[in-house]
């Protein structure tokens, strides 16, 4: 009886009754359920984030690199902090924490919403306020509409201390701090209690499930910005603007809410989740060995806060001195660095590049490109359990996932559109500046028209505008006596003239979706050899390594980079009250060249960080003592032994380290 209460002391869950142990809670199968349904509503916001990115900048007038700052927030919250938590790992009740995690991201979810309900309605530039619709036309006299103006300038400014920038960021690094304990302490424990056969399969399912998050934000972005943004406090009569008008503002804080909901229900199961639970092998041993007896996991030793504080830097060096570990790292930082661009700022390049508007941009993202990538990590960690590859056979699949990816990533950048003609932008001249020097037009004009030769205006005062034709509803259809289109007898519809090549969408998405498919092979290979590549005791603070790199070296940096390139192209900035708002134009060619340079960049990082980890294998294979051929599966059968020696030898020194 002694020994058995001792079992019982040690190892709650080894021992627990039959019928208590069939429990959902106490099965590696529920948790990754549970776990992949928690990540998917995280990365849902995260996804959600990254689709609203360029309406929420256009709306509150940030360049792209305060947009790119603003999505890389998140990251500063559990930079340190992921480190140190994901040490304690096996050491403290996993689950609790992934569930401490849930409820405070859905708290930060409604934060993100909060400047929508403190703020004023949106007022775009042009907004019409007379009754006879003629805002925005060429006019000598404009005496009426400069003290609107100036009255809207003072009360945004009386306005000043609900600043929406602020309470974004803080949303955003709250978001972060919620994430440090869900995903390494998510893995860690699938890892450790689901079979050494089951165990990638399950991690490719959690990141193939969790990678639908981020296109379901996508995809639920793009309903959310169908509607106008204060859609809640305006009825259907007082929205004049369309969805494809470039002043077209979507309910992006909508989105934050619905995530919000699902965030709070997903934290709930893991308030019922055991610290511990058997291994699925374990299971098989108690079921079917003869004598009854259950195989006890080994108990995991306890430490205070100052035997972590000592043994930190031990095992940070032991973990930071693999070549593997760091290697792989590294190529994964180049990949992180490029999704963490293009996810935030793909959408906006396929709305300006091909002329779509925002909604319909977001939905390629989320309905194409992530779940091409969802099935190729599917695929990943399918070929990893059909193939049982080591080590080396897992980096041998990555270099080729990403070679391939950099043959199809590469046509991308001659697959574009040239900019249009901007009358006094691009190409510059001063002949829109001659014909409309009467009009007065007001530098804040933003309200684009298309003239009937092709030219595009600022607004139908840069047109030179003076007379407006509309529907019956009183809509707008048509500016006409425009003096500056064809020599004053032209008209001018409204709306942008786009930049003519929207058939190259359909080759584009495609091939996106394609080197999408191709690079996420490597996800789940290269995850696995991080996690057979450092002792058992140390998985959780390597993975809190890994992503301390991502966040510090590729999540954190990539946005604010791919944001400033962005601004480096943009020819016309706006104006509001004075102040430089948000772009609103830009040289198409060199946005292309720029932002899609940057991914033939990082591909080509990650490539060569994939290749080195087959060369430092293969040199280890040639260090040691050469074999007879042997049968097909010699080699594979070797790689596993090898690997079971290096397993016994790490517990020895565990064992010895306790002593």
């Amino acid at each position: 009886m002694g020994a058995k209460d001792l079992n019982m002391t040690s190892d709650p869950a080894g021992s627990r009754p039959p019928a208590r142990r069939r429990s959902p809670f106490h099965s590696v199968k529920f948790f990754v359920l549970c776990h992949s349904l928690l990540q998917l509503s995280q990365l849902l916001v995260s996804g959600y984030m990254k689709s609203s990115i360029s309406t929420i900048e256009r709306r509150y007038g940030l360049s792209s690199q305060k947009s790119g700052l603003l999505a890389a927030f998140n990251e500063v919250g559990n930079t340190v902090l992921i480190v140190f938590v994901s040490f304690l790992g096996s050491r403290v009740h996993r689950p609790r924490f992934i569930g401490g995690g849930a409820l405070l991201a859905g708290g930060a979810s409604l934060l993100m919403a909060l400047p929508h309900f403190l703020g004023e309605e949106y007022q775009y530039t042009d907004q019409s306020t007379s009754a006879d619709n003629s805002s925005g036309l060429c006019q000598s006299e404009r005496s009426l509409a400069t003290p609107s103006s100036n009255q809207g300038c003072d009360r945004q400014q009386s306005h000043a201390p609900l600043q929406a920038y602020p309470l974004l960021l803080l949303g955003q690094l709250l978001l972060g701090v919620a994430a440090v304990p869900i995903q390494p302490f998510g893995i860690s424990f699938i890892d450790d209690y689901a079979s050494r056969k089951n165990s990638p399969l399950y991690l490719g399912i959690l990141l193939a499930v969790t990678s639908i998050g981020p296109a379901l934000g996508f995809i639920t972005g793009s309903f959310m910005l169908r509607l106008y943004v204060d859609f809640n406090t305006l009825s259907a009569d007082q929205i004049t603007l369309t969805h494809k008008d470039l002043r077209w503002v979507g309910a992006w804080w909508l989105g934050f809410l619905v995530a919000s909901g699902l965030l709070f229900l997903a934290a709930l199961p893991y308030l019922f989740f055991p610290r511990s639970m058997p291994r699925e092998d374990e299971d098989i041993a108690v079921e079917y060995r003869p004598d009854g007896k259950q195989q006890q996991a080994t108990p995991v030793q306890e430490v205070s806060p100052l035997q972590f504080l000592k043994s930190f830097p031990r095992i940070a060096l032991r973990t930071l001195r693999s070549p593997i570990f760091l290697l792989v790292v590294l190529a994964q930082v180049n990949l992180a660095a490029l999704l963490s661009g293009l996810a935030t700022f793909m959408a906006k390049f396929i709305e300006r590049q091909f002329s779509q508007t925002v909604s319909l941009s977001t939905m390629m993202i989320g309905a194409v490109c992530i779940p091409l990538a969802v099935l190729g990590t599917v695929l990943g960690g399918v070929i990893m359990r059909r193939m049982n590859l080591s080590v080396s056979g897992a980096s041998k699949l990555c270099s080729a996932a990403i070679l391939l990816c950099t043959l199809s990533s590469t046509p991308l950048l001659f697959l574009g559109c040239p900019t249009q003609k901007i009358a006094g932008v691009f190409p510059p001249s001063s002949y829109a500046l001659l014909c409309n020097s009467s009009c007065l037009c007001p530098p804040e004009d933003f309200n684009p028209v298309c003239g009937s030769d092709g030219v595009e205006f600022r607004s139908p005062c840069h047109a030179g505008c003076i007379a407006i034709e509309t529907d019956p509803y009183n809509n707008t259809i048509n500016y006409t006596e425009c003096r500056c289109v064809l020599g004053g007898r032209g008209s001018a519809t409204p709306g942008t003239c786009g930049s003519g090549c929207s058939g190259l969408l359909l080759p584009f998405v495609s091939l996106l979706g394609l080197t999408s498919f191709v690079a996420s092979f490597s996800q789940t290979p290269s995850y696995m050899m991080i996690l057979r590549t450092v002792p058992t005791e140390d998985k959780s603070f390597a993975v809190g390594v890994q992503y301390m790199l991502f966040r510090v070296l590729a999540f954190m940096p990539g946005p604010v980079l791919y944001g400033s390139v962005i601004d480096t192209t943009c020819i016309l900035w706006g104006k509001k009250c004075g102040k430089r708002t948000s772009c609103q134009y830009y040289n198409l060619d060199h946005f292309r060249q720029r932002f899609l340079g940057l991914q033939v960049v990082f591909v080509c990082g990650g490539l060569l960080c994939f290749l080195l980890t087959v060369v430092v294998l293969r040199r280890r294979a040639g260090l040691q003592e050469p074999q007879p051929a042997g049968t097909r599966g010699y080699e594979l059968v070797s790689a596993s032994a090898k690997e079971k020696e290096v397993e016994d030898e790490k517990m020895r020194r565990h064992e010895d380290e306790k002593t």
